[in-house]
């Protein structure tokens, strides 16, 4: 799946609160086949350029690292947004001209 969708995804789930790795996984559409080897990544270039901030927590014993997105990653996934609904826009006309003689008709 294209990396854009895997990271808005990403992004989207710790929009509404902190999440941790497992977390985050179990959350995004199962259609990504979202793995650890391919979450961290996407978290770390997240982190790099701003978009989710990260915290340490001790869990049972264990260092747990919570992820959070940040204003620029809301912006990032409002942009995103944005630009689904241009697409869908086009997704929308193209279904009606294959089904139709490009003026509503049935061809």
């Amino acid at each position: 799946m294209k990396r854009g969708f895997v990271e808005a995804c990403v992004l989207a789930s710790v929009c509404g609160g902190e999440s941790y790795g497992y977390e985050i996984i179990r959350n995004v559409p199962q259609a990504l086949g979202l793995t650890e080897s391919t979450l961290y990544p996407v978290l770390k270039r997240l982190e790099r350029v701003g978009q989710v901030s990260v915290r340490s927590s001790e869990h049972n014993g264990r260092l747990r690292k919570y992820y959070l997105a940040t204003e620029a990653g809301r912006e990032a996934i409002e942009r995103f947004r944005a630009e689904r609904a241009e697409v869908r826009a086009v997704y929308d006309y193209i279904e009606t001209a294959i089904t139709t003689d490009g003026t509503g008709r049935q061809s």
